[in-house]
C-alpha cells in the first residue's frame, strides 16, 4: 500500500504541472492588457505602466512567468493581485472556508438523500418507488441549476418564509443549507440513479443469492454484502463530485449571495484579476488530484478484492 501511495504521489507531479501550465497559458493568453486596464478611460502613466508590467513579470516571455509562477507555489506563495494588491493566499484563506462548508453541506445531502432514493428505487425495481424516484430524478437533472435556485429562493424564502432569501452570514452554516440543497440537488440525482443500477444488478449476483440461502438477515444482506459492494462506482462519483461542488459554485454563490470562492473567482474573471484566478484555480487542481487519490484507497476498503502493491 505504501509503494503504491508512493507511486501515485509521483504520478500527481506531471499532471499538476501539466494541468497548471494548461490553465496559466489559457489565462495569460486572453487578448487586452489587464495592466492597462486598471487605469479605465483614464490617461495611462507610461512609468507606472511599466513599473507595474516588471513588478508582476509580464514583460517577461509566458513561460518564464510559468515557471516564476510554479516555483512559487512549492513554497506556498500563489504571487499577488495586482487589482486589490492582497495576496492570493489571503483571498483564498478568506472565502474557500466559505466554500468548503457550502460544499460540505452539499455533499452530505446528496450522499444521505442520494443513496436513500438509490436503495429504495433499487429494492424496488419496476414498482411505483422506483418509477417516482426515476421521474424525480430525471426532473432534478433536466431542470439548470440557476432557474431551481430561483425557484428554491422564491418559494422557501420569500412565500413561505422558512428561510432567508439570501445568505446573510456566510459563516453561519444554518443559512448554507437552502444553497446546498440546491448546488447537490444535480449530483444526488446522479448518485440516486448510479446506486439504483449498481444495487439492482447485485441484486441477482450469486453471493446474495447465497447469503439470503445461508439464512442471514435481511438487514445484514443489505448492508455488509449489498450496499457494500454496490457503492465503488458511487464512490467514484462523490470523489469527483467533491471538487466539481467546489469549483461549481460560482451560480449558487451568485444566487444566494454567498462569499466564497465562486464569487472571488467571478469578480476575479470581470476583473482580468489573472493571478487570483490562477491561484483559485491550481488550489482546485489540487483537490482534485488529492480526492482523486483518496477514491482509490476507498476501493480496497469497500472490497477486500482490490489490493494495491
Amino acid at each position: 500500500m505504501g509503494r503504491y501511495v508512493a507511486r501515485r504521489l509521483l504520478q500527481m507531479i506531471p499532471v499538476f504541472i501539466g494541468t497548471t501550465l494548461l490553465i496559466f497559458l489559457m489565462v495569460y493568453s486572453l487578448p487586452g492588457d489587464p495592466v492597462r486596464a486598471l487605469w479605465g478611460d483614464r490617461p495611462v502613466d507610461p512609468v507606472a505602466l511599466n513599473q507595474l508590467r516588471h513588478e508582476y513579470w509580464f514583460d517577461r516571455p509566458v513561460l518564464l512567468q510559468y515557471w516564476h509562477y510554479i516555483s512559487n507555489v512549492f513554497t506556498g506563495n500563489f504571487g499577488t493581485s495586482f487589482v486589490t494588491g492582497r495576496k492570493v493566499t489571503d483571498v483564498i484563506g478568506e472565502s474557500f472556508p466559505v466554500t468548503l462548508r457550502l460544499a460540505l453541506v452539499a455533499f452530505a445531502i446528496e450522499i444521505v438523500i442520494g443513496l436513500a432514493l438509490g436503495l429504495l428505487s433499487g429494492l424496488n425495481r419496476g414498482k411505483i418507488a422506483d418509477k417516482f424516484v426515476l421521474g424525480l430524478t430525471l426532473l432534478l437533472i433536466s431542470v439548470p441549476v440557476f432557474v431551481l435556485g430561483y425557484i428554491f429562493q422564491t418559494v422557501f424564502g420569500n412565500q413561505l418564509g422558512w428561510v432567508t432569501p439570501t445568505v446573510q452570514d456566510s459563516n453561519d452554516i444554518s443559512q448554507l443549507i437552502l444553497p446546498g440543497v440546491v448546488l447537490g440537488s444535480l449530483s444526488f440525482a446522479y448518485v440516486a440513479r448510479l446506486s439504483r443500477t449498481s444495487i439492482a444488478e447485485n441484486m441477482r449476483a450469486d453471493y446474495i443469492r447465497t447469503a439470503v440461502a445461508k439464512g442471514l438477515p435481511r438487514r445484514r444482506v443489505i448492508g455488509v454484502h449489498l450496499l457494500r459492494n454496490s457503492l465503488i462506482p458511487v464512490v467514484t462519483f462523490l470523489g469527483t463530485d467533491l471538487g466539481a461542488l467546489m469549483g461549481g459554485a460560482i451560480v449558487t454563490e451568485g444566487i444566494f449571495n454567498v462569499h466564497g470562492i465562486g464569487n472571488e473567482l467571478y469578480r476575479s474573471i470581470n476583473q482580468s484579476d489573472n493571478a487570483t484566478v490562477v491561484g483559485i484555480v491550481t488550489v482546485l487542481v489540487i483537490i482534485y488530484l488529492v480526492t482523486s487519490l483518496v477514491v482509490d484507497l476507498l476501493y480496497a476498503a469497500l472490497d477486500p478484492r482490490i489490493r494495491y502493491v
